[in-house]
Parts: C-alpha cells; structure tokens; sequence
C-alpha cells in the first residue's frame, strides 16, 4: 500500500516535495504503507484544478441526471470494493476486521441515495404573489475543501463527497495522516465512474496544508469533520473571510436508562455498543445514566460485559475491540484513566494494558464508576473503549444530566414504555436520538449536533442543502406571463 503520487485534476501526478508519510499499523506497530506529503504547492494545484473544473468544465452545467448517472455508477463500483477498502482500514487505522463491514457498508449508499435523489429534488422553483414572480434557483456552493478524521476516513469523506458532487460543486479533499491510503480508492472509484478532470481531488498532507485549504481564496466552503479544538480554529478562519463551513464535531453522549426499563440487559447492551472501533467514535455513547436504586446491579452487569469483549488482533475475526489509532492516542486515554485519584471514581473493571498483546495501541474496555456528571471523564469526550455510569434521580434529573453537557451529539432513551421514551427523547438537545433501539434509516436522516458538537448537517436532503446557495432571481412580467405555476 504504498501510493506515490496525488489525484489532481483527473490524473495521478507527482508531488511537488520529497517528504514521504510512513503509515504504521496500530496493532503491529509496523510501517504498512507510504504516502507523499503535500506542500502548499501541491494544494495549490488542486484548488486550482477544481476551481477550473467549476468555473469552466462541465460538471456544475450538466443535468442533475447526468450527474446523477455518474455517481450511481460510484456507488456500483465503492460496493465492489467494499473489502478492498475494508482491508485497509485494518491495517492504516486498527478498526477490528469484524466491525469494518459497519463503516464501509455506509459508504455506496450514500452515493446511491444523492444520485436517487437529485434526480428529483426542485433545483428551481416559482414563488408568486400577485403580479409579481420570483424564481429561486439553488446554485452549487463552488470548491469545497473537505477534511476527514482519522477514525473513518472514506465513510466521513462519503458523507461530504456525495451531495457536494449531487449538487454540483467539485471538491477538494485533505485526507488524514493516520490513515490516509483508504481514500486513494475512493478517488479510483470516481474516477473509473466517469468523474470529469478536476471535479475529485486527493491531496494528503498535514495541519499548515489543511490550514491552507482552509484559507485559499480558491476554495467557497469547507466541510470539515474532527476535534472540536480543530473545529473552533476552522470557523474562526472561515469567518474571516465569510466562508461558508460546515463542522461534525466531539461529543458526549449520553444512553438514559428509565426505571421501568431492563436496566441490566441495556445497561450490557451500551457498553458492547459504545465499544465500536475501540470507542474512537464520536457519537459513542460514554456515558450511561442508570437509576439510582438500580445502580449497583447496572454497573455489575456492565462490568461483566466489558470483561467478556473479546479484544486482539484486528485481523483476527472474533476481535470486537482492536486497538487506538496511534501511541499518542492510548496515552490520551490512559491519562483519562489515570484521574481516578484525583476525581474520585474508581475503574470498575479494565483500564490497563491487555497483557496478551505486548505490541500494538491498546487498551482494555474499561467502566468507570462512581462518576458524577460534573467529572472531567464525564463532560471532556475521551474517544477510547470507556464508559462511565452515572445514577439518576428520575426523569427530570436523567434528562438534566443528559444536557448538561457543551456537545449534543446524540443520544438514546431506553424505557418500557414506548410513549414515555419518546416524550424524554423530544427534550434532549442533541442532533439525534434513538428510542428503545429504533434505527434511524442512514441515509435518509440528517446527521450533527447542536451546541459545541458542530454546525450544519450531513446525510438526508439537509445534506445536499449545505452545498446549494439560494439564488432568487425577480422575473420580468412580460417573461412571467410564459412561464408555468411550477418550476421547470
């Protein structure tokens, strides 16, 4: 997996510098792959290569049926290489092989669904009042830059890719330095489909070339999923040249077990949930709020679970818990960890070193108890295998521990009452909630958060509206009087 070159402008071209990026596997702790480091320059070339393919090639000016056909053709040819893509995820970021399957299954719908959908969405529309006509017409954004994480970097480019490209803008995408070979097969899949020269560009490279994506004048939005720390630092950089941004951020979220609820079996349930790609998830549910007077038999039941997880080798097909992304990353962790002292909650079961696993990022699904809302290990998003447990009082006070929280990411509700769940679900500030376990129809559905968990949506047709700008347009009388009570 070694990749020499960038995709600009339709084309595989060589790096302007000579600096190279080693790819290390987090759980043999070995070089996998290379790729080149991008220096300004090259970000400068493939700006300028989309802003070209906006302003000139004939991308944003085709019918949103041809473009449609083109990205149902991406999305026959990601769904052929849906394992291919699997596998690297493997080897670049440690996600274990047997949850794999739950990002990349995500990633040819998403294409599919934007290409569903264009070809029916009102691009244009007639407004009237009286004499007086008026058409809005929903203009592609232009150039996006989009800057994926780490921990599911071709399903979280999807989300942006697809309804930019749906809508008509071309894009250039920056991805991570962890894990930045699995989007070069994206860029192959669009290219193969048919992608006009330009439209789809891969540049990889570090924070000063993601940074000047962010500020070139080329580029009119940026659409950026990280750290809420990266997050902030972006907005700020948009504004000042009013760019528009869109943010998928940290979060915190919270699982809020009722007492008419199987507190044991759902407690169980949310800590082998939250477990996914080793908790580096941000709408991870970390913290589980039980009733008070159910709280020793929840916190032993979720103990239990986390022991049994199996956690190994991410090849290894009966692995659920691989290991983090990189050695900084565990640090992260275990200095989370390490605040049982000076908190006061106690590490119920894991927070240590598997000891069957001397190499590699590792560590143990771990519980923390004792935890009370206003900890740091209960309000700072950790993003590793921990969950703390948190007691509640009823209701009103599940849900003020719910929100009391900067993100809003997600959350869910657990009651034995359907009814009760949903009346609780509807005060939770988060961008999305899951009642009893409803599954929301991804890609159907917006997701994002409210507070400091991002700005804007992806997925859902309020993902195709963050690239569109509204251009309304007063139409002369004498053309007025031709035209249909509907947009053409």
């Amino acid at each position: 997996m070694y990749r020499r070159e960038f995709y600009i402008g339709g084309e595989w071209v060589k790096p302007a510098g000579t600096e190279v990026l080693k790819v290390v596997s987090p759980s043999s702790e070995e070089v996998v792959g290379e790729v080149p480091v991008a220096t300004v320059a090259d970000m400068d070339r493939a700006v300028a290569a989309a802003r070209a393919a906006f302003d000139e090639g004939p991308w944003p000016r085709m019918t949103p049926a041809e473009r449609a056909n083109v990205l149902a053709r991406a999305a026959e040819l990601l769904r052929e290489g849906n394992p291919e893509i699997a596998g690297v995820l493997v080897e670049e970021m440690g996600v274990a092989g047997s949850q794999a399957p739950l990002q990349t299954g995500t990633i040819a719908p998403v294409f599919a669904y934007y290409a569903d959908l264009v070809r029916t969405y009102e691009f244009d529309r007639v407004e009237r009042s009286g004499d007086h006509v008026g058409l809005v017409v929903s203009d592609p954004v232009g150039v996006v830059g989009a800057i994926v994480p780490w921990n599911a970097p071709v399903t979280l480019a999807a989300w942006k890719v697809a309804p930019a490209l749906a809508a008509g803008c071309t894009v250039v995408l920056k991805p991570p330095p962890e894990s930045p070979l699995s989007n070069y097969l994206l860029a192959e899949a669009l290219h193969e489909a048919g992608v006009p020269a330009g439209v789809f560009n891969v540049v990889p490279g570090d924070r000063e070339v993601g940074e000047h994506l962010v500020t070139h004048p080329g580029t009119d939005k940026i659409a950026f999923t990280g750290s809420t720390a990266a997050g902030k630092r972006i907005m700020s950089l948009c504004g000042n040249q009013v760019k528009r941004v869109s943010l998928e951020l940290g979060g915190k979220s919270a699982a809020l077990v009722l007492d008419d609820a199987d507190v044991e079996t759902i407690t169980a349930h949310m800590v082998r949930a939250s477990m996914h790609n080793s908790g580096q998830v941000c709408a991870a549910v970390t913290r589980i709020l039980v009733p008070r007077k159910r709280y020793a038999e929840a916190l032993e039941a979720g103990a239990a679970m986390a022991a049994k997880i199996p956690v190994g080798d991410p090849h290894d097909p009966s692995t659920v818990v691989g290991p983090l992304v990189a050695e900084r990353q565990r640090a992260r962790v275990e200095g989370y960890i390490g605040l049982a002292a000076e908190e006061g909650f106690k590490v119920v079961v894991g927070g240590g070193r598997p000891s069957h696993l001397p190499r590699g990022w590792y560590v143990e699904p771990t519980i923390l108890g004792d935890v009370d809302n206003s900890m740091r290990v209960a309000q700072e998003e950790i993003f590793g295998p921990v969950v703390s447990l948190i007691p509640h009082d009823g209701d009103e006070d599940a849900v003020r521990i719910a929100n009391d929280s900067r993100y809003g990411l997600f959350s869910t509700v657990w009651s034995g009452d359907d009814a009760r769940g949903m009346a609780i679900a509807r005060r939770l500030r988060t961008g999305g909630t899951v009642v009893n376990g409803g599954i929301p129809p991804q890609p159907y559905v917006p997701f994002g958060g409210f507070k400091e968990s991002g700005l804007g949506r992806e997925l859902g047709v309020e993902g195709l509206h963050q690239y569109l700008e509204p251009h309304t347009i007063g139409v002369p009388a004498a053309f007025a009087a031709t035209m249909k009570g509907e947009a053409r």
